[in-house]
């Protein structure tokens, strides 16, 4: 039987600027800005926190694409083994571990590590400690979570995008200081605001004279210098990543990997970011009559926007930038 050590092959395809074939979406959206002021009780620059206090994140819908969901986190955990292999007993964080299929795959390469899984949903950790009893999961916010010094890793798979552009790269510095010599931050993020899955959503919940437009009149959606809005910031260019990291570090590894997903149909996609990026928007939809005909809309806009193959199927693009850094 191979060694579990031996299992994660780097097949990454580095594409050096994001795809910018659909900004076409996003002059929409703008029009409807003049009209949408003040702000909700929204934010992600504490993970999301207040949203979750209105409704959790539920681990089974994100686990309807777990194959496609854990494949990045096999592609960034290659490129992290070399480090950790003078350590026989590593100490690491999945920050953001979700249900635990991340932490999953990290407990498998390194059976002997003492890891602790970090998130702030309470459905999701409840998921996580079910399926690995042996693994300490704890509650906690990303933009202020503490780690151990003495830590060897810091992985997180598909979470740093949740965090407010003014935020993100200092949370990242700050815990990449934390770390001691040889030390190690992991990170991958969708980098997908571009992509008409994410631009389709800004689109639809601008869309005057509907009846979901009133959930939306106190928020500036597209606005980066409004922090309440339901849509995520688009993450910087990999420089500012690499700038920002480089002074602490004795190597830091970018790229950044275009994922093609085979999906069934537009309802498949609304399906995958009802999971994620989508859940923002419809939780501020409080009946379900309406949220179910926002639904429809951007379901309506993916099918253009995703024609289908020749099999009926559709493809899902989607762009996920990596970042390993070692600290000096």
């Amino acid at each position: 039987m191979s060694h579990p050590r031996i299992l994660f092959r780097s097949s990454l395809t580095q594409i050096s600027r994001p795809s910018l074939r659909y900004k076409c979406y996003e002059a929409t959206a703008l029009q409807f800005q003049s009209s949408l002021h003040h702000r909700r009780a929204f934010s992600t620059t504490k993970s999301m926190a207040t949203t979750q206090e209105q409704k959790d994140w539920s681990a089974n819908q994100y686990l309807k694409f777990n194959n496609e969901r854990t494949r990045p986190v096999y592609d960034l955990l290659s490129q992290v083994i070399p480090h950790l292999s003078s350590f026989p007993n590593p100490r690491i964080y999945d920050l953001g571990c979700g249900p635990g299929n991340s932490t999953k795959v990290i407990l498998d390469a390194f059976p002997t590590a003492r890891i602790t899984g970090m998130d702030s949903s309470a459905d999701m950790l409840k998921k996580a400690s079910a399926s690995l009893p042996s693994v300490e999961f704890v509650t906690g916010d990303l933009a202020t979570f503490k780690v151990d010094q003495k830590a060897n890793l810091l992985f997180s798979n598909a979470v740093f995008h949740w965090l407010r552009h003014s935020n993100r790269i200092p949370t990242l510095v700050t815990l990449f200081q934390g770390l001691s010599t040889g030390g190690v931050v992991a990170i991958q993020v969708p980098d997908n605001y571009n992509e008409p899955s994410h631009a389709l959503m800004r689109v639809t919940a601008s869309l005057p004279d509907k009846p979901w437009a009133p959930f939306f009149k106190d928020t500036k959606i597209g606005d980066l210098a409004d922090e309440e809005r339901p849509d995520l910031d688009p993450i910087q260019p990999p420089t500012e990543f690499y700038n920002a990291l480089i002074p602490h570090a004795g190597g830091v590894n970018v790229w950044r990997t275009m994922y093609h997903h085979v999906l069934k149909d537009a309802r498949a996609i609304v399906e995958w970011v009802k999971g994620t990026g989508l859940q923002p928007y419809l939780n501020r939809i409080e009946d379900e009559a309406t949220k179910q005909a926002f639904l429809g809309e951007y379901e309506r806009r993916l099918e253009e926007a995703y024609p289908k193959m020749a099999d009926g199927n559709v493809l899902l693009v989607y762009p996920r930038l990596f970042i390993v850094a070692v600290r000096k």
